[in-house]
């Protein structure tokens, strides 16, 4: 019983040290993983917002917002305005395209006060190696095409792959994934319409319901 009664206390030290250690590496690698996060997506802000373009920080200057109908996502979503001498620039948020052919698609679509694209990056996705992974600009240039346009250009009839009679190229074998981010950039846009940008850029930071649907 002794020995049953050392073996147990020597058990029970182990999990209280072991849970202590656990504890620390988390509290000095957490920042750390934080950090590493910030820059990435700070990276991928400014690959479609240039850093000439804005002054403010854009990690900071934010806005929760939620809109299922449009964003693809019952989740809050961030909203990263840039500015220029205090005057809007862009907007920056995810918008999840649902139906890709392997499942959802997160999208980053950054949107200049004017209402024209700055451009649109897939951040997320489980699509088909070698096929709707060309959405990926390290693979493929075919995301790059949504630069320029806007909610009128082209026309809503022709926001489509052109496969399907639109004006968007398709991925070569790989027409599903391309229809459903053809789909989630104009909800993008709709998006900003709808939600009026002068308040998008106006609201304080908190989070924020949508009246678009």
């Amino acid at each position: 019983m002794r020995q049953l009664g050392l073996v147990g206390g020597i058990l029970a030290l182990i999990a209280v040290v072991g849970a202590g250690l656990l504890a620390g590496t988390k509290q000095v690698t957490e920042p750390v993983i934080q950090a590493n996060l910030r820059a990435d997506r700070l990276k991928q802000l400014s690959e479609l917002i240039p850093p000439e373009r804005f002054d403010n920080e854009l990690l900071r200057d934010t806005l929760e917002v939620t809109d299922a109908a449009y964003l693809g996502t019952s989740e809050a979503v961030t909203v990263y305005r840039a500015r220029k001498d205090g005057e809007p620039v862009a907007l920056a948020f995810r918008v999840i395209a649902p139906d890709g052919y392997n499942g959802r698609i997160e999208l980053l679509v950054a949107i200049w006060s004017d209402g024209e694209l700055a451009g649109v990056r897939a951040i997320n996705h489980a699509e088909t190696p070698g096929l709707g992974d060309q959405i990926e600009t390290g693979k493929n240039d075919w995301i790059t095409q949504f630069a320029g346009h806007s909610l009128d250009n082209p026309p809503p009839e022709d926001w489509k792959v052109q496969k399907d009679g639109g004006t968007f190229d398709q991925i070569t074998g790989a027409t599903i994934t391309s229809r459903a981010v053809v789909k989630a950039v104009r909800r993008a846009l709709k998006f900003y319409e709808l939600r009026d940008p002068e308040a998008l850029f106006a609201e304080s930071d908190g989070a924020s319901g949508s009246s678009a649907g």
